[in-house]
């Protein structure tokens, strides 16, 4: 397409899950109580946590930056869907797509690094059970999660550089009920070849390393349970 029909717009319009009247009472319902369950479940699990000096663990101190990671994540999305089911409007603007776009990337991106510490919690826990407490202390916990609030925080902003750069035709229509990344990529005028080698490259590092860190802990995880004595005694 000549450069002269390339635009930046300023609002994207989202098409939902469904146009049809009849069903938007109950998508409204639907996700309106899973919200509220994931939301209020995560808060009751915080402050059980953090009520309990019994649970105050690394195993707990992590599943609770995950649960509010989990917030996060849901509230980057849904209350805006909700909002749309509600008002009967389906506009976002430039700028809050790319406001969605970061928050929904970057608590998306905390939840695979928490889930890649807490199993190497786990390995530690099962495998060298003796020096747990030594390795497995305040300060690397403390700083465990920093990292991953870093590592989630440039995957984001890299996300949203290359997302701000695409130019789009007139009536960009997004197939989803928020600002999809990978949507947005294929909606654009504009060459993304370069762009889109830079997303999977990206996304080999920011969600492969965590998948085969997981896996490299969970194997001698389960080939420490197997050989277990209690293990090999009730087989």
């Amino acid at each position: 397409m000549d450069p002269q029909n390339l635009i930046h717009v300023s609002k994207f319009l989202l098409l939902g899950l469904s146009e049809d009247p009849e069903l938007q009472p109950l998508l409204f319902g639907m996700f309106l109580s899973i919200y509220l369950l994931t939301v209020l479940g995560s808060l009751v699990f915080i402050l059980a946590v953090s009520s309990d000096p019994h649970l105050h663990t690394p195993m707990y101190f992590f599943l609770s930056n995950l649960s509010l990671a989990d917030i996060g994540f849901t509230s980057a999305t849904i209350p805006k869907m909700l909002m749309n089911i509600h008002i009967h409007q389906r506009i976002i603007s430039y700028v809050n797509c790319l406001i969605q776009l970061s928050f929904f990337s970057f608590f998306g991106c905390m939840d695979n690094v928490l889930l890649t510490v807490m199993a190497y919690d786990r390995f530690v826990a099962i495998c060298q059970p003796l020096h747990y407490p030594v390795i497995m202390n305040l300060h690397l916990c403390g700083l465990f999660v920093l990292v991953s609030f870093f590592l989630s925080l440039l995957y984001s902003q890299l996300h949203c550089l290359m997302v701000s750069q695409l130019a789009f035709c007139t009536g960009v229509e997004i197939p989803h009920f928020f600002c999809d990344p990978s949507q947005l990529f294929n909606l654009t005028c504009s060459d993304t070849t370069i762009k889109n080698i830079l997303v999977y490259f990206i996304g080999a590092i920011f969600r492969g390393v965590p998948v085969s860190a997981i896996l490299f802990s969970y194997t001698p995880i389960v080939f420490s349970v197997l050989e277990s004595p209690i293990i090999r005694w009730e087989v």
